[in-house]
């Protein structure tokens, strides 16, 4: 089966955090913005089911991606505060921060 370069994967958010990590992501910090568009990431989408989060974005090579937004400072920042908040970790220094989900069908 031929893949796609969209890469998911699913945050449960604890209730106590909700309301703050939805408004951190309908107002984003620029810098935010333009580290993951350095990194190579894009078409880069967050949807919200209740208090789980499926995250979709596009890269052409992630490990590459994760290695860049895992050295930066302002992604470090941000994912100091986001990584409270759920059940899991964005910290890209630590191994496999984020499992992706497996891609199982693909229309071109």
């Amino acid at each position: 089966m031929e893949t796609s370069n969209k890469y998911a994967w699913i945050w449960e958010i604890k209730e106590e955090h909700l309301e703050e990590y939805i408004n951190l992501h309908l107002n984003p910090w620029q810098e935010i913005l333009e580290e993951h568009s350095k990194a190579g990431i894009k078409n880069y989408s967050i949807f919200q089911n209740g208090n789980q989060f499926f995250y979709c974005f596009e890269c052409d090579d992630v490990e590459t991606a994760f290695d860049y937004i895992a050295k930066s400072d302002a992604c470090n920042r941000w994912n100091a505060i986001t990584s409270k908040m759920v059940k899991g970790s964005f910290d890209f220094n630590e191994p496999d921060p984020i499992q992706p989900l497996r891609e199982v069908f693909y229309l071109k």
